[in-house]
């Protein structure tokens, strides 16, 4: 097991994070439970499953709620995880926006998962999917595309590297194409 970034003294009981006291009440505990089961959610997200069997899970930055990272170039990250707000530029395999969380600037993915708002380029290499809650604005381009009801997406929108341009909404001229699943 790798150690923490910051490094946990020996003497700390596991389970609590850096500075809590051991003594505290059980809200202390149920906290660090609830934050242990998103964890195991996260584990079990739709993301997860395109890792190969019996390989380890790469790189994974989280961006936690209230936290703004801003004006950066991510790369080497496997797996970017949104739940605040991001403006940077990245090339990453995988990238998954909570429905609370934003990213601006510009992506080259292979799997996109929109819960929240994408605003900016996004080239999407795999598979793009924006749920009911997420909003997809700017110059989009995707090798297939998922959009579940209520999802939104606008701008200029490709599919892969090809000149052809899709509707810019997200009505029934999508359901005729074949590279375009739409789900209720």
């Amino acid at each position: 097991m790798a150690q923490p970034f910051f490094g946990r003294r020996d003497s700390e009981p596991s389970g609590l994070r850096p500075g809590a006291v051991s003594n505290q009440s059980n809200t202390a505990q149920a906290h660090v439970g609830a934050a242990k089961q998103s964890l195991d959610n996260t584990a079990t997200h739709p993301a997860s499953s395109i890792t190969a069997p019996g390989k380890e899970v790469g790189s994974k930055l989280t961006v936690g709620p209230n936290i703004k990272l801003k004006g950066v170039e991510i790369t080497d990250c496997d797996t970017l995880v949104v739940e605040g707000t991001v403006e940077a530029t990245m090339d990453s395999r995988v990238i998954q926006i909570s429905e609370l969380g934003a990213f601006k600037g510009s992506a080259d993915i292979d799997i996109a998962e929109i819960h929240g708002q994408f605003d900016g380029n996004l080239t999407v290499r795999q598979k793009l999917v924006i749920y009911a809650t997420g909003k997809v604005i700017g110059k989009i381009r995707y090798g297939k595309l998922v959009i579940e009801e209520g999802g939104q997406i606008s701008g200029d929108i490709q599919f892969g590297s090809a000149t052809t341009v899709a509707p810019a909404s997200n009505s029934s001229a999508n359901v005729a194409r074949p590279d375009v699943q739409r789900v209720a």
